[in-house]
């Protein structure tokens, strides 16, 4: 969630399909970049950066271009490497996409992930391979406009608002925030972007072998993430990721690839993501177990147990099973109830109007607070909608939005009665994690290494999907793995 885009409550809409996965005619994939997908994409790339956290800014930045830009070329999509634009995100998801005219992008959470250049340059591969396949113009021949937060929209209502116009609006305006975005192709449209990927890395000189590889350490991820959030399966929610079953695609990039050969570059890799910030940039804010803490906005609060959160660039995102919940702001003239109301109002879109059955002050933790409630019916059942706003200055407030079955709103009042000020101490107390590089040293362990994973849980579970290592690999001295520090 960061400062500068807090502003808006509905949710924005791209007039483009973006390439996204890891998430009349149109052009074959042996088609250079045309005049008007350039265009295109020169004028959504500021968007997509604001979107995604800007541009991460350190070191690790260039080295990404390089590598971005030296496997484009083998689209055959440009001729020169100036014809692509490749983006490192400060960005806490695990995310690559694309949109036409050559812009590829990757998080830094994702490269994190990664454990040598191959497999970096399969995923921004996999990204050029969607944009030379033109899926995202096929895609949007099907669907003319595509919603950041189109899926997103699609989960709430399915859970809990079935299939109604009210739930779909109700949902679009409910999870908002860049790191949401989403655009599902088709299996054989991933495969066949996992392919031309493949091709790619043996064009290169890679190993093509990287494919399934990279893609086997996301499925484990999304399956320890979702061990720790205490998520019922492994498969990553639609609306956090564009990266869609990467365990089913193991095995076929995996046979695709069998029999080639190629480097790896792991050491050098390893050398030029030392430092990297891992999670979520303080800037943003902070998920510390189930407390949510911004130093800039010196606030926090505390998620309900058994909730997990995902932290937007405009809003955290608050969910379980009994409920849904956002974290936000909007713009504020100095009126709680007013606010409250526009929350509704926003909620509501254009198609129907929302407003709560009355809005009543209190205080929480010496804010100034205002509460808003309205019951919504949704076929044979109904819904709560809950809008807790609190005032932190005269020109700014900060709310939470939440939707539950009708009468099960009060999962929620410990999450409301948390939200307050932090003081400057607690604020500079929040640094980041960032990935330390190391060289295994004789009589290290993987549970030794691990010990020193900045995290109080799972560590040892962490690292080792951190560093791709199965249950019965072992440590060699030498070997240069991964750990992840706070950093001062």
């Amino acid at each position: 969630m960061r400062r500068k885009s807090l502003a808006l409550i509905s949710a924005a809409v791209l007039p483009i399909a973006l390439s996204g996965c890891m998430g009349g005619d149109i052009p074959s994939a042996s088609t250079p970049i045309t005049q008007s997908e350039a265009a295109q994409g020169a004028e959504f790339h500021p968007q997509l950066l604001q979107e995604f956290g800007g541009t991460y800014t350190g070191p690790q930045s260039a080295y990404v271009e390089s590598v971005g830009k030296n496997i484009a070329v083998q689209s055959g999509l440009g001729n020169a490497r100036s014809s692509f634009t490749v983006s490192l995100l400060n960005s806490s998801v695990n995310n690559a996409f694309a949109v036409p005219g050559g812009y590829i992008y990757s998080t830094r959470q994702l490269v994190a992930l990664m454990n040598n250049e191959a497999e970096l340059a399969g995923v921004l591969g996999h990204e050029v391979g969607h944009v030379a396949a033109r899926h995202s113009q096929r895609r949007q021949s099907r669907s003319q406009r595509n919603s950041i937060l189109g899926a997103a929209g699609a989960i709430l209502s399915g859970v809990l608002l079935g299939d109604s116009q009210i739930g779909k609006s109700l949902s679009d305006g409910f999870l908002q925030g860049s790191q949401l975005l989403t655009l599902r192709f088709s299996r054989s449209q991933e495969i066949q972007a996992d392919e031309l990927g493949i091709e790619y890395l043996t064009k290169a000189g890679y190993d093509p072998n990287a494919m399934s590889t990279v893609l086997a350490s996301l499925a484990s991820q999304n399956a320890l993430d979702a061990r720790l959030q205490g998520r019922n399966n492994a498969s990553v929610p639609e609306w956090a990721s564009t990266h869609p079953d990467p365990a089913s695609r193991v095995r076929t990039a995996a046979a695709k690839a069998a029999g080639g050969v190629g480097t790896l570059n792991r050491d050098t890799f390893l050398t030029r993501i030392d430092g990297l910030i891992y999670g979520d940039d303080p800037k943003q804010g902070v998920i510390e177990g189930n407390q949510f803490l911004h130093p800039e906005l010196r606030l926090a609060f505390t998620a309900p147990q058994g909730f997990y959160m995902v932290n937007g660039t405009r809003a955290v995102s608050i969910n379980g099973q009994s409920g849904k919940a956002q974290m936000s702001t909007g713009p504020y003239s100095g009126n709680l109830d007013s606010y409250v109301r526009s929350v509704f109002t926003a909620l509501g879109g254009d198609k129907q109007q929302l407003a709560p059955s009355s809005v009543r002050r209190t205080t929480v933790n010496g804010l100034p607070t205002a509460v808003g409630t309205a019951r919504v019916n949704n076929g044979n059942s109904s819904v709560d909608v809950v809008v807790y706003a609190y005032e932190f200055s005269n020109s700014k407030a900060f709310h939470f939005m939440t939707i539950s079955q009708a009468g099960q709103s009060g999962t929620f009042t410990p999450m409301f009665n948390s939200m307050r000020r932090i003081s400057q101490q607690e604020a500079a107390a929040v640094v980041p994690r960032r990935i330390d590089v190391v060289t295994v040293k004789r009589g290290d362990t993987i549970q030794s290494l691990a010990n020193r994973m900045a995290y109080t849980s799972a560590k040892v579970e962490r690292f080792r999907v951190l560093n791709a290592l199965t249950s019965t690999d072992q440590l060699q001295a030498g070997q240069k793995v991964k750990v992840v520090v706070r950093a001062r």
